[in-house]
């Protein structure tokens, strides 16, 4: 059983790269590097501007009601003002509410991987419109990520 707690987020903007996935997908784990890559460039780091800090937030959305799990994953950085965001990239707002709150260190691949895991086996009564996770480092083999679980 993972540990978690309750907080109460308020809405956050973020700018990045956005694609349509789902976890039976082969594609997954490449279509979900390459947004990484791709927000890591350094002409992309450049051109988003109002960055709030330096923490990469990976956002999943728009989970479809079907067999299928489709789902939107976003790349990207907390901005304070998404009006200069380029035309190529997802602007998107996690929404204010409820999340459980989880705090993961380790490996990024192999921590976030072993937790969403894990996280299937639990029993949340969880919203599906939005789960985030914020990697608090940049440190790809100590990493500490903290990801957030929409609930009611």
């Amino acid at each position: 059983m993972m540990n978690y707690e309750i907080v109460t987020l308020d809405e956050k903007t973020i700018v990045g790269f956005s694609a349509r996935t789902n976890n039976s997908s082969p594609e997954m784990s490449s279509i979900i590097g390459g947004l990484w890559q791709k927000l890591y460039l350094e002409s992309n780091l450049a051109v988003i501007t109002d960055r709030t800090n330096d923490k990469a937030v990976g956002v999943y959305t728009d989970y479809a009601a079907n067999e299928k799990g489709d789902y939107t994953v976003i790349a990207a950085f907390e901005v304070s003002d998404s009006q200069n965001a380029p035309k190529d990239m997802t602007v998107y707002k996690i929404p204010s509410g409820k999340y459980a709150k989880f705090v993961v260190k380790g490996n990024t691949v192999t921590a976030v991987s072993d937790f969403w895991q894990e996280l299937w086996k639990m029993d949340l009564d969880r919203t599906f419109i939005c789960d985030f996770e914020e990697y608090q480092n940049a440190d790809f083999e100590n990493a500490e990520i903290h990801i957030y679980i929409g609930i009611r």
